[in-house]
Protein backbone atom coordinates (compact mmCIF):
# COMPACT_ATOMS: atom_id res chain seq x y z
CA UNK A 1 0.00 0.00 0.00
CA UNK A 2 1.35 3.42 -0.94
CA UNK A 3 1.95 5.98 1.81
CA UNK A 4 -0.94 8.36 2.50
CA UNK A 5 0.16 11.90 1.62
CA UNK A 6 -3.16 13.76 1.78
CA UNK A 7 -5.65 14.65 4.50
CA UNK A 8 -9.30 15.66 4.19
CA UNK A 9 -10.98 18.73 5.70
CA UNK A 10 -14.72 19.44 5.75
CA UNK A 11 -16.54 22.59 6.84
CA UNK A 12 -20.04 21.36 7.73
CA UNK A 13 -22.65 24.09 8.07
CA UNK A 14 -26.38 23.95 8.42
CA UNK A 15 -26.91 24.28 4.66
CA UNK A 16 -23.68 23.41 2.86
CA UNK A 17 -20.58 21.28 3.38
CA UNK A 18 -17.27 22.46 1.93
CA UNK A 19 -14.51 19.94 1.26
CA UNK A 20 -10.82 20.20 0.44
CA UNK A 21 -7.70 18.06 0.45
CA UNK A 22 -4.61 19.10 2.39
CA UNK A 23 -1.16 17.75 1.44
CA UNK A 24 0.61 16.42 4.54
CA UNK A 25 2.92 18.99 6.14
CA UNK A 26 1.12 22.03 4.67
CA UNK A 27 -1.88 24.23 5.35
CA UNK A 28 -2.68 24.49 1.65
CA UNK A 29 -6.19 23.49 0.63
CA UNK A 30 -6.75 21.92 -2.78
CA UNK A 31 -9.73 20.69 -4.82
CA UNK A 32 -12.27 22.71 -2.85
CA UNK A 33 -15.85 21.71 -3.50
CA UNK A 34 -19.24 22.72 -2.05
CA UNK A 35 -22.11 20.25 -1.66
CA UNK A 36 -25.61 20.68 -0.23
CA UNK A 37 -26.13 18.81 3.05
CA UNK A 38 -29.73 17.96 2.20
CA UNK A 39 -28.55 15.97 -0.86
CA UNK A 40 -26.88 13.36 1.38
CA UNK A 41 -27.96 11.25 4.35
CA UNK A 42 -24.86 12.25 6.31
CA UNK A 43 -21.16 13.08 6.14
CA UNK A 44 -20.10 9.54 5.14
CA UNK A 45 -22.13 9.68 1.94
CA UNK A 46 -21.01 13.25 1.19
CA UNK A 47 -17.32 12.40 1.72
CA UNK A 48 -17.57 9.35 -0.52
CA UNK A 49 -19.20 11.42 -3.25
CA UNK A 50 -16.49 14.10 -2.97
CA UNK A 51 -13.61 11.62 -3.02
CA UNK A 52 -15.14 9.69 -5.94
CA UNK A 53 -15.17 12.92 -7.97
CA UNK A 54 -11.39 13.10 -7.46
CA UNK A 55 -10.66 9.45 -8.33
CA UNK A 56 -10.84 8.18 -4.74
CA UNK A 57 -7.51 9.39 -3.32
CA UNK A 58 -6.29 7.58 -0.20
CA UNK A 59 -7.03 9.53 2.98
CA UNK A 60 -5.76 8.60 6.43
CA UNK A 61 -6.63 11.65 8.54
CA UNK A 62 -9.53 14.07 8.41
CA UNK A 63 -10.81 17.11 10.30
CA UNK A 64 -14.42 18.27 10.30
CA UNK A 65 -15.88 21.42 11.73
CA UNK A 66 -19.57 21.43 12.60
CA UNK A 67 -22.14 24.14 13.27
CA UNK A 68 -22.98 22.92 16.76
CA UNK A 69 -21.40 22.11 20.10
CA UNK A 70 -18.98 19.18 20.24
CA UNK A 71 -19.54 17.53 23.61
CA UNK A 72 -19.25 13.81 22.86
CA UNK A 73 -19.31 11.18 20.14
CA UNK A 74 -22.72 12.07 18.69
CA UNK A 75 -22.95 15.26 16.64
CA UNK A 76 -26.34 16.82 15.82
CA UNK A 77 -26.30 20.01 13.79
CA UNK A 78 -28.24 22.78 15.50
CA UNK A 79 -29.67 24.19 12.27
CA UNK A 80 -28.97 21.38 9.82
CA UNK A 81 -30.19 17.91 8.81
CA UNK A 82 -27.29 15.70 9.90
CA UNK A 83 -26.71 13.70 13.07
CA UNK A 84 -23.76 11.31 13.22
CA UNK A 85 -21.29 9.45 15.41
CA UNK A 86 -17.66 10.58 15.18
CA UNK A 87 -16.33 7.07 15.82
CA UNK A 88 -18.73 5.39 13.38
CA UNK A 89 -17.92 7.98 10.70
CA UNK A 90 -14.19 7.45 11.21
CA UNK A 91 -14.59 3.68 10.88
CA UNK A 92 -16.93 3.85 7.89
CA UNK A 93 -14.43 6.01 6.00
CA UNK A 94 -11.45 3.88 7.04
CA UNK A 95 -9.66 6.78 8.70
CA UNK A 96 -6.84 6.52 11.21
CA UNK A 97 -7.97 9.73 12.91
CA UNK A 98 -10.97 12.05 12.66
CA UNK A 99 -10.89 15.39 14.47
CA UNK A 100 -14.21 17.22 14.96
CA UNK A 101 -14.40 20.79 16.27
CA UNK A 102 -16.91 23.65 16.25
CA UNK A 103 -17.07 25.59 12.98
CA UNK A 104 -16.11 28.91 14.52
CA UNK A 105 -13.21 27.31 16.35
CA UNK A 106 -11.96 26.36 12.88
CA UNK A 107 -12.52 29.92 11.65
CA UNK A 108 -10.62 31.29 14.65
CA UNK A 109 -7.65 29.02 13.86
CA UNK A 110 -7.52 30.57 10.39
CA UNK A 111 -7.37 34.19 11.55
CA UNK A 112 -3.60 34.33 12.28
CA UNK A 113 -2.78 33.05 8.76
CA UNK A 114 -5.13 35.29 6.80
CA UNK A 115 -3.49 37.64 4.29
CA UNK A 116 -3.99 41.41 4.57
CA UNK A 117 -6.17 41.30 1.45
CA UNK A 118 -8.48 38.75 3.12
CA UNK A 119 -9.68 41.09 5.87
CA UNK A 120 -11.08 44.62 5.84
CA UNK A 121 -10.85 46.94 8.82
CA UNK A 122 -14.08 48.60 9.97
CA UNK A 123 -13.57 51.61 12.22
CA UNK A 124 -10.58 52.58 14.31
CA UNK A 125 -8.47 50.88 16.95
CA UNK A 126 -5.01 49.35 17.04
CA UNK A 127 -4.26 45.70 17.91
CA UNK A 128 -2.25 44.94 21.04
CA UNK A 129 0.08 41.98 20.29
CA UNK A 130 -0.36 38.70 22.18
CA UNK A 131 -3.72 39.66 23.64
CA UNK A 132 -6.90 37.73 22.85
CA UNK A 133 -8.76 37.78 19.53
CA UNK A 134 -12.54 37.56 19.22
CA UNK A 135 -14.29 35.84 16.30
CA UNK A 136 -17.98 35.75 15.47
CA UNK A 137 -20.25 35.65 12.48
CA UNK A 138 -23.78 35.07 11.26
CA UNK A 139 -24.95 32.56 8.68
CA UNK A 140 -27.47 29.78 9.14
CA UNK A 141 -26.76 30.33 12.85
CA UNK A 142 -24.44 32.56 14.89
CA UNK A 143 -20.94 31.32 15.67
CA UNK A 144 -18.65 32.71 18.36
CA UNK A 145 -15.06 31.79 19.21
CA UNK A 146 -11.75 33.36 20.10
CA UNK A 147 -8.01 32.89 20.30
CA UNK A 148 -5.83 33.09 23.39
CA UNK A 149 -2.06 33.53 23.19
CA UNK A 150 -0.19 30.91 25.24
CA UNK A 151 3.36 29.58 25.17
CA UNK A 152 4.13 31.12 21.81
CA UNK A 153 1.04 30.06 19.86
CA UNK A 154 -2.66 30.73 19.49
CA UNK A 155 -5.13 28.43 21.23
CA UNK A 156 -8.72 28.42 19.99
CA UNK A 157 -11.74 28.58 22.29
CA UNK A 158 -14.64 26.17 21.72
CA UNK A 159 -17.91 27.65 22.89
CA UNK A 160 -21.52 28.32 21.95
CA UNK A 161 -21.70 32.07 22.42
CA UNK A 162 -24.44 32.39 19.83
CA UNK A 163 -26.87 31.05 22.41
CA UNK A 164 -26.31 33.63 25.13
CA UNK A 165 -29.30 35.89 25.86
CA UNK A 166 -29.94 38.77 23.47
CA UNK A 167 -29.41 42.23 24.99
CA UNK A 168 -31.59 44.97 23.44
CA UNK A 169 -30.38 48.57 23.38
CA UNK A 170 -33.14 50.56 21.67
CA UNK A 171 -36.90 50.74 22.23
CA UNK A 172 -37.44 49.18 18.80
CA UNK A 173 -35.28 46.20 19.80
CA UNK A 174 -37.23 45.98 23.08
CA UNK A 175 -40.48 45.75 21.10
CA UNK A 176 -39.08 43.06 18.79
CA UNK A 177 -37.76 41.10 21.76
CA UNK A 178 -41.22 41.16 23.37
CA UNK A 179 -42.69 39.54 20.25
CA UNK A 180 -39.90 36.95 20.17
CA UNK A 181 -40.62 36.02 23.79
CA UNK A 182 -44.24 35.47 22.89
CA UNK A 183 -43.22 33.12 20.06
CA UNK A 184 -40.12 31.40 21.46
CA UNK A 185 -40.30 31.56 25.25
CA UNK A 186 -38.39 33.45 27.91
CA UNK A 187 -34.86 32.76 26.64
CA UNK A 188 -34.15 34.60 23.39
CA UNK A 189 -30.68 33.84 22.14
CA UNK A 190 -28.57 36.26 20.14
CA UNK A 191 -28.85 33.75 17.28
CA UNK A 192 -32.60 34.49 17.06
CA UNK A 193 -31.56 37.97 15.86
CA UNK A 194 -28.16 37.45 14.25
CA UNK A 195 -28.55 34.71 11.63
CA UNK A 196 -30.43 34.01 8.44
CA UNK A 197 -33.52 33.11 10.43
CA UNK A 198 -32.84 36.22 12.51
CA UNK A 199 -33.22 38.47 9.47
CA UNK A 200 -36.56 36.81 8.72
CA UNK A 201 -37.62 37.03 12.38
CA UNK A 202 -36.80 40.74 12.60
CA UNK A 203 -38.50 41.54 9.31
CA UNK A 204 -41.71 39.79 10.28
CA UNK A 205 -41.68 41.41 13.72
CA UNK A 206 -41.34 44.85 12.15
CA UNK A 207 -44.28 44.10 9.87
CA UNK A 208 -46.39 43.21 12.91
CA UNK A 209 -45.28 46.26 14.88
CA UNK A 210 -46.12 48.51 11.93
CA UNK A 211 -49.48 46.84 11.28
CA UNK A 212 -48.36 45.62 7.86
CA UNK A 213 -49.08 42.28 6.22
CA UNK A 214 -45.98 40.14 6.93
CA UNK A 215 -44.21 38.93 3.80
CA UNK A 216 -42.55 35.50 3.70
CA UNK A 217 -39.15 36.63 2.45
CA UNK A 218 -35.95 34.62 2.42
CA UNK A 219 -32.91 36.19 4.17
CA UNK A 220 -31.23 36.87 0.81
CA UNK A 221 -34.33 38.75 -0.37
CA UNK A 222 -34.25 40.91 2.74
CA UNK A 223 -30.58 41.83 2.36
CA UNK A 224 -31.07 42.47 -1.35
CA UNK A 225 -34.02 44.75 -0.62
CA UNK A 226 -31.83 46.71 1.77
CA UNK A 227 -28.84 46.93 -0.57
CA UNK A 228 -30.86 48.27 -3.50
CA UNK A 229 -33.09 50.38 -1.25
CA UNK A 230 -36.31 48.91 -2.63
CA UNK A 231 -37.82 47.90 0.71
CA UNK A 232 -37.84 50.34 3.62
CA UNK A 233 -38.61 47.61 6.14
CA UNK A 234 -35.76 45.47 4.79
CA UNK A 235 -33.44 48.44 5.30
CA UNK A 236 -34.55 48.75 8.91
CA UNK A 237 -34.13 44.99 9.38
CA UNK A 238 -30.53 45.05 8.17
CA UNK A 239 -29.82 48.23 10.15
CA UNK A 240 -31.04 46.55 13.36
CA UNK A 241 -29.07 43.42 12.47
CA UNK A 242 -25.80 45.36 12.00
CA UNK A 243 -26.28 47.40 15.16
CA UNK A 244 -27.08 44.33 17.25
CA UNK A 245 -24.02 42.61 15.82
CA UNK A 246 -21.95 45.56 17.04
CA UNK A 247 -23.28 45.14 20.58
CA UNK A 248 -22.68 41.39 20.46
CA UNK A 249 -19.15 41.84 19.11
CA UNK A 250 -18.37 44.26 21.93
CA UNK A 251 -19.66 41.72 24.46
CA UNK A 252 -17.26 39.14 23.00
CA UNK A 253 -14.40 41.65 23.05
CA UNK A 254 -14.92 42.72 26.63
CA UNK A 255 -15.44 39.13 27.84
CA UNK A 256 -12.26 37.79 26.23
CA UNK A 257 -10.22 40.95 26.60
CA UNK A 258 -9.81 40.76 22.83
CA UNK A 259 -7.49 43.73 22.42
CA UNK A 260 -5.85 42.17 19.37
CA UNK A 261 -9.15 42.69 17.56
CA UNK A 262 -12.53 41.20 16.78
CA UNK A 263 -13.05 39.47 13.43
CA UNK A 264 -16.45 39.13 11.75
CA UNK A 265 -17.04 36.14 9.48
CA UNK A 266 -20.03 34.08 8.43
CA UNK A 267 -22.05 34.12 5.23
CA UNK A 268 -24.20 37.23 5.71
CA UNK A 269 -22.08 40.27 6.58
CA UNK A 270 -19.38 39.95 3.86
CA UNK A 271 -22.17 40.21 1.26
CA UNK A 272 -23.33 43.55 2.65
CA UNK A 273 -20.23 45.36 1.39
CA UNK A 274 -20.14 49.11 2.03
CA UNK A 275 -23.61 48.97 3.59
CA UNK A 276 -22.06 47.30 6.62
CA UNK A 277 -19.29 49.91 6.82
CA UNK A 278 -21.92 52.69 6.90
CA UNK A 279 -24.10 50.89 9.44
CA UNK A 280 -24.26 51.45 13.19
CA UNK A 281 -22.07 48.39 13.79
CA UNK A 282 -18.97 50.27 14.93
CA UNK A 283 -20.94 52.92 16.84
CA UNK A 284 -22.71 50.22 18.83
CA UNK A 285 -19.43 48.30 19.28
CA UNK A 286 -17.97 51.32 21.07
CA UNK A 287 -21.16 52.14 23.04
CA UNK A 288 -20.24 50.50 26.35
CA UNK A 289 -20.76 53.13 29.01
CA UNK A 290 -17.74 53.37 31.30
CA UNK A 291 -15.83 50.98 29.01
CA UNK A 292 -16.45 52.88 25.77
CA UNK A 293 -12.83 54.05 25.62
CA UNK A 294 -11.67 50.45 26.12
CA UNK A 295 -13.80 49.30 23.16
CA UNK A 296 -12.90 52.24 20.90
CA UNK A 297 -9.24 51.16 21.09
CA UNK A 298 -10.04 47.64 19.81
CA UNK A 299 -9.98 47.17 16.02
CA UNK A 300 -12.73 45.27 14.21
CA UNK A 301 -12.21 43.43 10.94
CA UNK A 302 -14.44 41.83 8.35
CA UNK A 303 -13.18 38.50 7.00
CA UNK A 304 -13.57 38.50 3.20
CA UNK A 305 -11.58 35.30 2.50
CA UNK A 306 -13.54 32.69 0.55
CA UNK A 307 -13.17 29.51 2.67
CA UNK A 308 -11.11 30.40 5.75
CA UNK A 309 -12.50 27.63 7.98
CA UNK A 310 -10.95 24.99 5.73
CA UNK A 311 -7.54 26.57 6.31
CA UNK A 312 -8.25 26.63 10.03
CA UNK A 313 -8.87 22.88 9.88
CA UNK A 314 -5.62 22.45 7.96
CA UNK A 315 -3.89 24.36 10.77
CA UNK A 316 -5.50 22.02 13.31
CA UNK A 317 -4.15 18.99 11.45
CA UNK A 318 -0.69 20.54 11.46
CA UNK A 319 -0.87 21.07 15.23
CA UNK A 320 -2.11 17.51 15.77
CA UNK A 321 0.69 15.85 13.81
Amino acid sequence: MSEVKTSLVADIGGTNVRFALVPIGTTDTQHEQILHCQDFDGPVEAVRHYLASLGNPQIGVAAFDVATAVTGDVISLTNGPWSFSINATRDALGLDRLHVINDFTALALAVPILEETEVRKVGGGTPVPETAIGVLGAGTGLGVSGLLWHAGRWLAVQGEGGHVAFSPVTEREDAILKLFRRDYGSHISVERFLSGMGLTNIYQALCELDGAQPLQLEPAQITEGALVGSDERACETVDIFCAALGTTASNVAITLGARSGVYIGGGIVPKLGDYFDRSAFRERFEDKGRFSDYLSAIPTYLIVAETPALRGLATLLGQAD
